[in-house]
């Protein structure tokens, strides 16, 4: 009976040091891909190296290799074990520093003191026997016996973790929200638990005692007590150098657990208890093993597909916050890129030239009252520069009385033409916009159209109607936020600044604040200068711009009716000016390329396509180069607001 406890408890140790393996090894993943310009982020990730290394040298060992494989692991071992005071040491000077109290060089000097003296201890594991001697019989590590410098090492582990927990605790009390202050509390605990949990108790307790059913159950309690404080660890982590809104980190770090360790450990546990089963099904527990471990993954994604919604909403979002979620959620599904709805117009113009046996059917739109060719089939179409030659004649022919037949036909040269009109009205009138037509390569001299035709036509012409409506609705949207998107400036980084105390002499929190927060000052400035620069004739990028508070801004105001866009117009066009080289103007000259981008993009506001061509470059080129442009001139407007040096 207690050999069978004990079979099982061994089994699960297995499973649960492999758990903290994939576990470690995720967060540390997690880590690397997206905060390494933190200091707090980057030393996290030194103490979940450290516990990785650990963890993957204990499963190592348990699958039983060679004498001399188990002799190397259980050396390299140390690795983690060594480093890990020194790393709890340099993630509590990290957090100090956030909190506004960066080392005066102390603290530094302490650091680099504790990572040599731990690199001592494991060069002393890796090559003799002075720090610890590992018994190995046979295939098996019987016990690890510790020699006469494990004591220093003892001293050196307490040292370490003490001073860390003291400087998280001094961080803690420099935190001025409750939100900080909580996050911090729960670092200075759970920051224990890899110091603790990676400690070389076998040295102190020998190996032959953990064998034992009472020793297993103790030993298995505690790595599930390190799986649940990792997970608790990472939570406050996360929020460390993330400019990301609270509940996106959250709602990130919740998708993360559950669709990477979570699976993986899933997957292992099938592996490690199926594998060993004589028979399943009739297969060997090996031969089945492949389908249980698919199986589990399948079901697992399944079940989190199903249930992260309901965990979001119990655990992250509630009341208006998950109102205002399901909205953007909403927007987000209903909106569809231009390029779809281009697709759906396709489908909608081939679907018409099936039915009425025509070869060539097109839409074009009528926005500013500019025909722009939109969409189109077969080869029967009119081309871009007879439409902007055609433009009067258009207009004139859908402004007279519709013919008494519906749908609404005109003759246009050789196609058969019919208006599409918006579900919006103009002004307060009744009247419905007419927002573009609908062509149809003519077939007859006259419309020959059947009853049937006309009314399978009439519900293409309002399946047209609506995709050009939306298309023009959601190049609103997308304006509007392309517009208020830049002004949106409160970040994680912002408000970490009103979370901490400043440290001495008034500095921000973090000895690397200034130079962040300047490199994310002028990355906003840009999209700001962006957004004006897209909406330079009108729009919420330049109205509600933030640029609108600049000194120049405000000086130019009394030349401008004290019109803050127009004042911001013309100071956008003097930086843009200013872009331009001296000599004659052309428009292949290489020195003249950021120029004839600004003039032609924003002030002439010529499409993409045609100032390509106009400047011999590629689409994707051009996209660069006008990224280079604007930089330019909101460099050239930071220097314009610089004030002018004292004489």
């Amino acid at each position: 009976m207690f050999d069978a406890i004990a079979a099982f408890l061994n089994l699960a140790n297995e499973i649960l040091t492999a758990a903290i393996t994939v576990l470690a090894f995720s967060l540390l993943l997690y880590n690397l891909s997206r905060n390494l310009r933190n200091r707090v982020a980057r030393t996290s990730a030194v103490i979940l190296a450290c516990v990785t290394m650990v963890a993957v040298a204990d499963v190592f060992v348990a699958l039983q290799p060679t004498r001399g494989t188990v002799d190397a692991v259980v050396r390299m071992q140390w690795i983690g074990i060594g480093f890990m005071p020194a790393a709890m040491f340099h993630i509590s000077d990290a957090l100090l520093a956030t909190t506004g109290l960066p080392s005066r060089g102390r603290r530094r000097r302490v650091t680099r003191m504790l990572y040599l003296i731990g690199t001592i201890f494991v060069l002393s594991a890796a090559f003799s026997d002075i720090l610890i001697h590992p018994i190995i019989q046979g295939r098996t590590l019987d016990n690890i016996v510790g020699g006469p410098l494990f004591p220093i090492y003892l001293a050196y582990f307490a040292m370490g973790t003490g001073v860390a927990f003291i400087n998280v605790q001094r961080a803690r009390q420099r935190c001025l929200t409750r939100d900080t202050r909580r996050r911090m509390g729960y670092l200075q605990f759970a920051l224990l638990t890899p110091a603790f949990g990676i400690f070389p108790y076998s040295v102190l307790l020998g190996l032959n005692e953990t064998s034992s059913v009472g020793m297993l159950l103790l030993v298995n309690l505690s790595n599930f007590i390190i799986i649940l404080l990792l997970l608790f660890l990472a939570y406050p982590l996360s929020f460390f150098g993330s400019q990301l809104p609270d509940r996106v980190i959250k709602a990130d770090l919740l998708r993360f657990v559950l669709r990477g360790p979570a699976t993986g450990l899933l997957a292992l546990a099938v592996i490690i208890f199926v594998t060993p089963v004589t028979q399943i099904l009739g297969l060997p527990g090996a031969a089945f093993m492949p389908f249980a471990v698919v199986g589990i993954v399948l079901l697992w994604q399944w079940t989190v597909a199903l249930a992260l919604p309901w965990l979001e909403k119990r655990l992250i979002y509630s009341g208006e916050d998950d109102d205002q979620l399901a909205q953007l959620q909403q927007l987000s599904e209903r909106l569809l890129t231009r390029s779809d709805l281009k697709q759906l117009l396709d489908a909608i113009l081939a679907a018409t030239c099936d039915y009425l046996q025509v070869t060539s059917a097109f839409v074009v739109s009528l926005m500013d009252d500019r025909p722009e060719l939109i969409g189109a089939v077969g080869p029967a179409r009119p081309t871009p520069s007879w439409l902007e030659n055609e433009t009067q004649s258009i207009l004139d022919l859908l402004a007279t009385p519709p013919p008494q037949q519906k749908p609404s036909l005109y003759a246009w040269h050789s196609y058969w033409i019919a208006p599409l009109r918006s579900k919006r009205t103009a002004g307060d009138t009744d009247t419905r916009l007419t927002i573009g037509f609908i062509g149809i390569q003519a077939r007859a001299a006259l419309f020959d159209l059947t009853d049937d035709e006309r009314s399978v036509f009439r519900g293409q012409i309002r399946r047209a109607a609506a995709t050009l409506d939306d298309i023009y609705l959601q190049n609103e949207i997308y304006g509007a936020l392309e517009g208020l998107l830049p002004q949106i400036s409160i970040t994680r980084t912002r408000a970490a600044e009103v979370e901490y105390r400043q440290g001495r002499e008034g500095q921000m929190p973090s000895e690397q604040a200034t130079a962040d927060s300047s490199s994310d000052e002028r990355e906003q400035f840009v999209e700001q200068v962006r957004a004006a620069l897209r909406h330079y004739w009108g729009g919420p990028g330049l109205t509600s711009s933030s640029l609108l508070d600049m000194a120049l801004v405000q000086e130019a105001l009394p030349d401008h009716n004290h019109n803050p866009a127009r004042a911001l117009r013309a100071i956008l066009l003097q930086a843009i000016e200013k872009q331009k080289p001296t000599g004659e103007r052309k428009m292949l000259s290489p020195e003249w390329t950021i120029y004839n981008i600004l003039e032609q993009r924003f002030i002439e506001r010529h499409k993409v396509r045609d100032v390509a061509i106009r400047l011999a470059l590629s689409e994707p080129d051009l996209y660069r180069k006008q990224r280079i442009a604007i930089e330019a001139v909101a460099d050239t407007l930071l220097e314009m607001e610089k004030p002018a040096p004292e004489t």
